[in-house]
């Protein structure tokens, strides 16, 4: 029993060595084989029948998406498989397993990506390129990639606004009637996204959707593959940055409206104030934006807090202005007498004029007695007012009574219809009527 179980593990050996001796010695045989008055200028098939490549995406990095650029940036790997019968091989393995170098000395399709600004194939520390050929000469390539594409983008619902990033790829040269492109794996899961992948800060990935598709261009039909990227912005970064201050600058331009009209310098610094910072918020949302024609939902919003922000200084106004007129109305209806004696003002320690101390000092030379006139004192207006100070007119204005009261249900209301009206509607049928 011994002695058999030592003769079968001796066998088991033998055979794995002889095994391993034959593979080694016969790889080198099978490429020599396949490249022996293998042509790689000619697509497989050439003038006989169309090749089909089938692609799919590993997506390891989305991201990030640059607004004022209107294009986006990922990371992949790249798969591409196709059968080509002239690397049909016989042999005890299955699968060969190639490096890069083997790439270059056989035909690969001349695939590249229609709406990309830039790429870039890692090379470190060497090209990062699988690259495998079976029995039945399917070769299947894999390169690692980095994509920068345009984002067509429509920043009107800016920023609850959402986009469709295309990103489109296929032949350079041969046409739909030599080469086709098909998914690898159907529309369904082609492209692969780990949720790691995602490095987005102001954008939520939703999801994507595939396509296959025929262009016509001037030198023929092409065959191109079509993924769509569905993002959607979000909204915390610029709640917290705009639309939070702006609210508080509007809620304190109308604090003006609780403050007594005779205080006309706090007043007047309150809205000044108010609409020197809506402007500055107003240029620093915009720096971030390109520098679109059209007016965004952040404009909108901006441009009614700065009416409000100026109606309330503008209300002061009318506040001082009618003040002012209703106290020169009630001055006109008093005695001449009375009018004189509310309006002077000054203190028991003021100078004479020089002209009256002139003229007391000649009536004494001349012998004359001198009476004790009284002295005509300046009216002085009341400090911080543009009226003249009269108790009957001292209160609230029935124009700030109600600017409490309106200004505060119109800001509200114009909220409630703002933000009903950009966040109402769902995400992915605002992404599906852009397309």
């Amino acid at each position: 029993m011994a002695l058999l179980l030592a003769f079968l593990c001796l066998t088991s050996v033998t055979n794995v060595i002889g095994k391993q001796k034959i593979n080694s010695e016969n790889i080198t045989r099978i490429l020599d084989g396949l490249l022996e008055g293998y042509d790689n200028r000619l697509r497989p098939g050439s003038g006989v029948s169309v090749t089909e490549v089938k692609t799919d995406i590993f997506v390891t990095s989305f991201g990030p998406v640059s607004d004022v650029n209107m294009e986006f940036t990922m990371d992949m790997f790249f798969r591409q498989m196709w059968v080509d019968e002239r690397l049909a091989f016989q042999g005890p393995i299955e699968i060969l397993p190639l490096n890069n170098r083997m790439v270059d000395k056989i035909w690969t399709p001349d695939t590249f990506f229609r709406n990309a600004r830039k790429s870039l194939a890692h090379n470190m520390t060497s090209p990062n390129k699988l690259f495998r050929i079976m029995q039945n000469g399917t070769v299947f390539y894999t390169m690692r990639l980095t994509v920068s594409a345009v984002c067509p983008m429509v920043l009107r619902d800016f920023p609850m606004d959402g986009h469709t990033c295309p990103l489109y790829f296929g032949s350079y040269a041969y046409t739909n009637r030599e080469i086709v492109y098909t998914w690898r794996k159907g529309l369904e899961a082609s492209v692969d996204f780990p949720p790691e992948s995602s490095s987005l800060l102001q954008y939520d990935l939703l999801g994507q959707t595939l396509f296959t598709e025929t262009y016509k261009f001037s030198t023929g039909l092409y065959s191109v593959q079509v993924v769509h990227f569905y993002l959607q912005r979000k909204l915390g970064y610029h709640l917290i940055q705009t639309y939070i201050p702006l609210i508080m600058v509007v809620v304190l331009s109308q604090v003006s409206f609780w403050i007594n009209k005779e205080s006309v310098p706090a007043r007047t610094v309150a809205g000044i104030t108010t609409v020197l910072t809506m402007t500055t918020l107003s240029i620093s949302a915009r720096s971030s934006l390109p520098k679109v024609s059209y007016a965004t939902a952040m404009d909108w919003f901006i441009a009614v807090c700065f009416a409000f922000v100026a109606s309330a200084l503008v209300e002061f106004a009318a506040v001082n202005y009618y003040a002012t007129l209703e106290a020169n109305r009630e001055n006109h209806k008093l005695p001449r007498g009375s009018i004189v004696e509310s309006q002077a003002q000054g203190s028991d320690d003021e100078p004479e004029s020089p002209q009256s101390d002139t003229s007391a000092y000649s009536r004494k030379r001349r012998g004359y007695p001198v009476s004790e006139a009284p002295r005509t004192r300046v009216p002085i207006f009341l400090q911080g007012s543009a009226f003249p100070p009269n108790m009957m007119l001292a209160g609230t204005s029935a124009i700030d009574k109600y600017s409490r009261i309106l200004f505060p249900l119109a800001f509200g209301i114009f909220n409630l219809v703002y933000w009903y009206i950009y966040l109402s509607k769902d995400t992915l049928e605002k992404l599906r009527d852009i397309e």
